[in-house]
């Protein structure tokens, strides 16, 4: 199975758990046993792709900034990418640059999805029911992808994926087996976890340096 026969499958998702004013989101990255694959929570307004007029590729984090500055600290993201990306607005952001950003992405080695890929309006909280319904898909993307290692942001993602209650901060840096792949939890580096960005990064180091 290639990763793109999934699309239908989460647009139909997103007709039922997402804003439907808004276009689901997908994964972007290297897509062929990456070093790592970041997981995040779901995708939100803030992303230009998820407009109906966009015709680009719907990848992650399109059209903010924080997160960007979370990867160019792990030196997973050039400088001069960074600053391209700090100079735009979010309207600013077009097939190209995305493109472009991505493909530093993919030079690094890394891939970048969301466990849930529907699309709200805002950053509301979830059910974890919203993230089950996407348990079986995620775990065919990673069959598909092949990470060598996956970082799971935050407790909820972390406790649907893993299949036990998780706290991030007891469990920092611990190595979970999960269906055949190396798994860690690390704190929600943005938003409401901005203040964890720190810990992140000190925790992704490390993973990075792993053999």
């Amino acid at each position: 199975m290639m990763l793109e026969e999934l699309y239908e499958k989460y647009d139909r998702l997103q007709k039922k758990y997402g804003d439907k004013s808004l276009h689901s989101i997908y994964f972007g990255g290297k897509k062929e046993n990456p070093s790592i694959c970041f997981v995040f929570m779901n995708p939100t307004a803030g992303n230009i792709a998820a407009e109906k007029d966009w015709d680009g590729p719907r990848y992650p984090w399109l059209g903010t900034k924080n997160i960007w500055k979370l990867f160019n600290k792990l030196e997973l993201l050039d400088d001069n990418i960074l600053e391209e990306i700090e100079s735009k607005k979010k309207l600013d952001w077009t097939q190209e640059f995305s493109e472009k950003v991505y493909k530093n992405i993919e030079n690094h080695d890394i891939y970048i999805t969301n466990l849930a890929k529907c699309t709200q309006i805002d950053a509301r909280p979830l059910k974890d029911d919203y993230y089950k319904a996407y348990l079986k898909l995620f775990m065919k993307e990673m069959s598909i992808v092949k990470p060598k290692r996956i970082v799971l942001f935050g407790n909820q993602v972390s406790s649907i994926v893993l299949g036990e209650k998780i706290k991030v901060s007891e469990v920092r840096r611990k190595k979970f087996e999960c269906n055949g792949y190396e798994m860690y939890s690390v704190f929600y580096p943005v938003g409401n976890g901005r203040f964890n960005m720190d810990k992140s990064i000190e925790d992704i180091s490390y993973i990075k340096g792993l053999e």
